[in-house]
């Protein structure tokens, strides 16, 4: 096999928004420190050059001034002029540490300063020599030479003024190529602020405006690669995350609004069944608005509402919405098994039954009724089945998991109207049952007894006249007279108690109301006291209070031979009735059953019956009490 040559990886150098500035704008930077240098240098020259023009014009009247002098003979200032010219000459040829003056060097400099050394020199040996006797100097000859001494210091400074010039327009030419330098480069910053800076921001700028007025394909084209580049990437990036987001937030707003209106239409299912079950009446009622309901509701194209025995082996069709009337007959009563409907599942639970793929039943009504599919769902209360509900459809369905549950609560609504109804209806039967109970009792205990002592009156009547004895016939016929004034007061007196209703705010009318009837029947005065203000007792235990109240009236009419009875209410801490009367008394361990004693047993079984403590105080000739004491916690109902 041969060698593999792996082929190097080529790495596209990126360069950076700072890299790009750094490399256009360092030539600039070293191209302005090199002028500023330049143009320095060159001003420095042009100062040392300056300072040596003057120095040289200075040397040119000092040269004038010794001519003065030597004419003059005045030898002593002589002396110091040359100094001076020396010393210049001196500074000319080596320069001035003090200040900025040299002599800008070139060939032409050179030998006018030559020539102007030279005649110093000859100017010196010949006019300023001590040995030389200043009188014999000719003035002509002085000045012929001074003037030549002069022209060659002239030329010097012409040599070195020349110098300078072309200094200056080296300067000139410099200033120039920075003010160039500074305008290109001002313009080439300019362009490359646009280009790098200013035209990504603007495309960065327009893309965010375009996010703004909802177009979220905007997109940002990258351009370079540099920062701006890397930004233009992180933004299409995120334009495209919020682009699917925002798909996405539409699709799923859809989603929301039609689960909310499924879950709306739901809730507004529920209240309609709940108040529809809330007013419910009957079953019959019931059933056939539930039927319809569900047909509305399930979108089903029938319904049926069966109700189920004990076993669940039989149903019985309450109502049905839909169905075809010979269905509707054949199927009053189905027993299980006979059909796909009316065979509960293990579990209790709701069924789907797909008839067109199960195997035929007894019963074909579905199948020839056209249903496709029917939906049973159990009427449950608890974990007691009550029945079922059958939804019928032409199509094939299938409920999904939210309406499964819908049903099942309407269903579950259903159940707990119809367990209301058996119970309101067994209620209203043991009431009646109760209440007839309560009547057998009154008149067994009363006109009964009543009837039972005339049978034997009658008897002894017909023993007094079959002997003939006129005082027994009397005797007996008294008896008879009394028994049946007897009776009759039983008999109003039972019609008071069963008429008698209390009242639902304050029960003081109701009993103010039974003393003034007391009253009008025996002519006994009475007295009612009231004390304190209690929480006002519910009508059901204002009329248990009334007949309780009414029976001790009653036994104080028929045994305490009184004059006068008393009716003390008091309302805190807890509802006390104390009926006391001013008759005879009797024995209260007394065991026997006489007629006394059973309208105690009767008050006793009513206290009872409203959970009261009931208290019977007797004393021979000294009245008797009959207290009842009811519970703390009986309250009013509102």
């Amino acid at each position: 096999m041969g060698n593999t040559v792996s082929q190097p990886t080529i790495v596209k150098t990126r360069w950076g928004l700072g890299s790009k500035l750094a490399v256009l704008g360092l030539p600039f930077l070293l191209a302005a420190l090199l002028s500023s240098a330049a143009t320095l240098w060159v001003s420095w020259q042009l100062d040392g050059g300056a300072a040596a023009v003057n120095e040289a014009g200075r040397m040119r009247m000092q040269a004038y001034r010794m001519a003065l002098v030597v004419s003059s003979r005045e030898h002593g200032e002589l002396i110091t002029l040359e100094q001076e010219f020396s010393q210049s000459l001196n500074v000319l040829r080596h320069g001035d540490t003090e200040r900025p003056l040299f002599m800008p060097w070139d060939e032409k400099v050179r030998l006018n300063f030559s020539n102007v050394q030279t005649d110093w020199s000859a100017f010196q040996s010949h006019w300023l020599a001590k040995e030389i006797p200043i009188a014999t100097n000719d003035p002509l000859v002085l000045r012929s030479e001074t003037v030549r001494f002069v022209a060659d210091i002239d030329a010097l400074v012409a040599s070195i003024e020349a110098h300078m010039a072309r200094w200056t327009s080296v300067l000139h030419m410099l200033q120039m190529g920075v003010l160039s330098l500074a305008i290109f480069g001002a313009a080439v910053l300019i362009f490359t602020g646009y280009r790098f800076v200013l035209e990504p921001v603007n495309l960065l700028k327009q893309a965010i405006q375009k996010i703004q007025a909802g177009d979220w394909g905007a997109r940002v084209e990258r351009v370079t690669s540099d920062e701006f580049g890397t930004l233009a990437d992180g933004f299409n990036t995120m334009a495209e995350h919020l682009q699917r987001l925002y798909k996405n937030l539409e699709t799923k707003v859809k989603e929301k609004t039609v689960e909310l209106e499924e879950k709306s239409e739901r809730l507004e299912s529920l209240y309609e069944v709940t108040a529809m079950v809330a007013n419910a009446t009957n079953l019959d009622a019931l059933a056939q608005d539930f039927s319809k309901s569900m047909l509305r509701i399930a979108h089903a194209d029938a319904v049926a509402v069966r109700w189920s025995d004990q076993a669940n082996q039989r149903f019985i069709m309450l109502a049905s919405a839909g169905l075809p009337s010979v269905m509707v007959e054949d199927e009053q009563c189905l027993h299980a098994g006979d059909c796909h409907c009316g065979a509960i599942a293990t579990d209790h639970q709701l069924r789907v039954i797909p008839i067109h793929a199960l195997a035929p039943a007894a019963l074909q009504h579905c199948a020839k009724a056209g249903f496709s599919t029917v939906v049973n769902v159990p009427i449950r209360m608890y974990e007691r089945v009550m029945g079922e509900v059958d939804l019928f459809f032409h199509a094939r369905v299938s409920p999904s998991a939210a309406e499964r549950s819908l049903y099942e609560a309407l269903n579950s609504h259903l159940a707990s109207a119809m367990e209301n109804l058996r119970l309101n209806a067994l209620e209203k039967e043991a009431a009646v049952s109760q209440e007839r109970q309560l009547i057998a009792s009154e008149l067994h205990d009363s006109i009964a007894q009543s009837l039972a002592f005339l049978k034997i009156q009658v008897q002894l009547m017909r023993d007094a006249l079959a002997s003939g004895s006129q005082s027994d016939i009397q005797t007996v016929l008294q008896d008879i007279d009394s028994g049946v004034r007897e009776s009759n007061g039983d008999v109003r007196e039972l019609l008071l108690h069963f008429r008698t209703r209390a009242n639902t705010e304050d029960i003081e009318p109701a009993l103010a109301t039974t003393l003034r009837k007391f009253e009008h029947q025996t002519g006994l005065d009475t007295s009612l006291h009231i004390a304190g203000h209690g929480v006002p007792l519910s009508a059901d235990l204002q009329i248990q209070v009334l007949h309780i109240v009414q029976e001790a009236l009653s036994n104080v009419r028929k045994h305490a031979r009184a004059s006068k009875v008393w009716l003390d209410v008091v309302q805190q801490p807890a509802w006390r009735f104390e009926i006391r009367d001013n008759g005879i008394g009797f024995v209260t361990e007394d065991p026997g059953q006489d007629e006394t004693h059973v309208g105690l047993r009767i008050m006793a079984e009513r206290a009872q019956r409203i959970g009261a403590d009931l208290e019977f105080i007797s004393t021979l000739q000294n009245g008797s009490s009959v207290i009842l004491t009811l519970p703390s916690s009986q309250t009013a109902a509102l």
